[in-house]
């Protein structure tokens, strides 16, 4: 097979994560299929070196506005693939068939950034109807979790045959410095002197509980700072944790002025820090030196920031909604999102109790390492072939 795959949001975290992992992945177990990687050249980048059966084709704009949805599937047109792979939650309207569709959540329809009354306008309809037409289009459609499968199913009304449900995985790198540390090298020493670095940097000499991801409303933020206000007056005067700060690393704050008002109403400024997107090796010096990490969002559509902390060694405190139990297992303590003094009961007892603190590490990793991104290629690759397959059948 030929298979084109729109690789335009590279760049991203979630989505770039599995695009970048997916793509290593499969150069890595196939040699048999050709693969182009279509993209704009920043976005090509991302790869480095690939096997000669993987070729990058340049297309020179973003998926956003009316023109994607004629320009970039006339590119694909030019292509001449057998199959296409978009991995992401909607293809452009004129999308050549077939192709496979990943869906990472729904949250752009269940949490619509509008105001209510606009959730009836022209533009809201519009995106419901992409979205559904492009699923309805596709060969198969691929969820990252049985609760996306479920979702799929249940708004867009997608029969449960057209659907194969594939687990995404944490970014490997996240492992590596727990293997420095079990094998005891040089390159532990390395690690945890430009950990210290970076800690310098930011000037971090405090206990802290992180969040990363965005700062959407789903993502249940202004509750965190709530929860973490709460928990900051009952250890006032807690020898260990008195000094205990909130680091929330996402979104340009200017976006989200309901976090900011949140954090002056509860009298958290002193204690509360915005860092925006970092590189990710300075993410990953965040989650292996936060004392917990902390995840109260409503929705998700598999969870990869919970897993990226339990890979990097650190005890989770997470949501029991949407995908987030499926996803972690008993490795987290799970809260209702929805009730700040039980997201405050969570962190506490994954601060303050020092045998479940053990056993949540120990969990996380185990938990982290059920996921790997070479099963996940394979189970890709399946639903290439079966495409392809129903694709030939009705040739004949």
């Amino acid at each position: 097979m030929r298979i084109a795959i729109d690789v335009r949001h590279s760049r991203d975290y979630g989505i770039g994560t599995y695009i970048r992992n997916m793509v290593q992945s499969l150069a890595r177990i196939d040699a048999e299929n050709t693969y182009v990687l279509a993209g704009r050249k920043e976005d090509l980048r991302e790869f480095g070196e690939l096997p000669a059966n993987f070729r990058r084709a340049v297309f020179p704009r973003s998926d956003s506005g009316l023109l994607n949805q004629i320009s970039f599937p006339l590119f694909l047109r030019r292509l001449k693939p057998d199959l296409c792979h978009v991995p992401l939650n909607a293809a452009p309207l004129l999308m050549p068939q077939p192709y496979i569709v990943t869906i990472h959540d729904m949250s752009s329809l269940l949490f619509p950034e509008v105001s209510q009354a606009e959730t009836s306008s022209v533009r809201h309809q519009y995106r419901l109807f992409r979205f559904r037409r492009s699923l309805l289009r596709a060969q198969r459609i691929i969820a990252v979790s049985k609760s996306t499968q479920r979702d799929v199913e249940d708004l867009m009304r997608i029969p449960h045959d057209r659907i194969r449900q594939i687990y995404s995985a944490p970014d490997p790198r996240f492992l590596e410095h727990s293997h420095f540390a079990s094998s005891g090298s040089l390159a532990f020493g390395a690690w945890e002197e430009e950990r210290q670095k970076t800690l310098e940097r930011y000037q971090i000499g405090y206990p802290f509980l992180l969040y990363a991801g965005s700062v959407r409303p789903q993502k249940n933020v202004t509750r965190l700072v709530e929860a973490f206000a709460v928990l900051r007056n009952e250890l006032e005067n807690h020898p260990q944790y008195k000094d205990l700060r909130l680091i929330i690393i996402g979104d340009e704050m200017w976006k989200h002025p309901q976090v900011r008002r949140m954090v002056i109403q509860t009298r958290m400024e002193p204690y509360v820090r915005f860092f925006g997107f970092v590189p990710f090796d300075t993410l990953r010096v965040f989650y292996s030196a936060a004392t917990a990490f902390v995840f109260p969002s409503l929705y998700e559509g598999f969870g990869m920031p919970p897993l990226e902390a339990m890979a990097s060694g650190t005890p989770v405190v997470c949501s029991g909604t949407s995908s987030l139990p499926e996803v972690v297992g008993d490795a987290a303590v799970l809260v209702n999102p929805e009730n700040v003094f039980d997201i405050a009961r969570g962190i506490r007892e994954a601060l303050l109790d020092q045998q479940l603190r053990t056993d949540l590490i120990a969990r996380g990793h185990t938990q982290a390492r059920t996921y790997h991104w070479d099963r996940t290629a394979r189970e890709v690759l399946e639903v290439y072939r079966e495409a392809n397959e129903i694709v030939r059948l009705k040739s004949k």
